[in-house]
């Protein structure tokens, strides 16, 4: 059997752009065995993929808060032991960056990863046994797609597959459109008397609004909004897969360019993606569901493009 561990630790966003990587190498590589390393936080949205067979927890952000603290370093040593307990016939760095790249290099088999060109962090590209091109002007997910497909062995085809299956993780009988205001960069966020003049809006489809939320900041202003907005709720914090069984059985969701719009897009949820500083072009959502985008790089969409791209999505 051959086996294959693929290094992607984060962002969420980035982790759910290589679902569909995963979904395509096992259709091509069924006998093979697959596992991944992940960032800790991440992990229980990689065990929902059904070709996972091992998943390897880092937990690079919360290690850098502590890093030479005697308990910290006991806890990276171990699993550096457990990433090298094991030897892969292929490993693949579909992340390009140093801190995964160093993850590469300590795992034990045949390293693929990007060329100087077309990675992120040049230096990364030194620590591959084989380098590939791959155009930087691809989506995120095309990109994680073919350099899969050249380190395994095939070409990629057809759309993307994340492996997610919304019928399974939703419940059913609800009606509610979840609301993703929260962004870590303030670039993208849309402002919050926007939101409220959206929720307004929504009013008249009956549904209640959920606002999903990770930080304390997030949570604050969750608490903001809500009392604001009409049948509009605070959820509570809960794990990666908690968050996609809210989010598999909304019936539509608007937010902007953040990990669980892409989460969204994954599980062929109706959504409309609200961009503000970012590339929709390079990241911005895709699944099988119905999408819509409104704004750009160039700048933020106004709350009545927001609404009618609402009405497209969500007949």
């Amino acid at each position: 059997m051959t086996d294959i561990l693929f290094v992607k630790t984060s962002s969420l966003g980035d982790v759910i752009h290589q679902l569909p990587a995963l979904t395509e190498a096992r259709s091509h590589l069924g006998s093979a065995r697959f596992s991944w390393v992940v960032e800790e936080a991440f992990l229980p949205l990689v065990r929902l993929h059904p070709a996972v067979a091992d998943v390897i927890p880092v937990a690079s952000r919360r290690w850098r808060k502590s890093l030479y603290a005697p308990a910290t370093l006991a806890e990276i040593r171990e699993s550096l032991r457990i990433i090298r307990a094991h030897r892969y016939d292929e490993i693949v760095d579909t992340q390009g960056l140093l801190r995964s790249a160093l993850i590469a290099r300590t795992a034990r088999g045949r390293r693929h990863g990007y060329d100087r060109d077309s990675i992120r962090e040049k230096l990364a590209a030194s620590f591959y046994d084989v380098r590939h091109a791959v155009s930087r002007d691809l989506h995120a997910i095309e990109r994680n797609r073919i350099l899969a497909g050249l380190s395994l062995g095939y070409a990629p085809e057809g759309s993307p597959d994340y492996g997610l299956d919304r019928g399974r993780l939703a419940a059913a009988g609800q009606n509610y459109a979840v609301l993703l205001h929260a962004t870590a960069r303030p670039e993208k966020e849309w402002p919050e008397e926007n939101w409220i003049a959206l929720g307004h809006t929504l009013k008249a489809r009956g549904v209640d609004l959920i606002l999903p939320w990770g930080t304390d900041a997030e949570r604050v202003r969750s608490e903001r909004l809500a009392p604001a907005l009409p049948n509009a709720h605070v959820a509570e914090r809960q794990p990666i897969d908690g968050v996609a069984r809210l989010i598999a059985g909304a019936s539509f969701v608007v937010g902007v360019d953040t990990g669980l719009l892409h989460l969204a897009a994954a599980l062929g949820v109706p959504l409309v993606a609200i961009f503000a500083g970012s590339k929709p072009k390079l990241t911005g959502p895709l699944g099988a569901g119905p999408t819509a985008v409104a704004g750009n790089e160039a700048g933020p969409p106004s709350v009545a493009d927001v609404v009618r791209a609402v009405e497209r999505i969500a007949r």
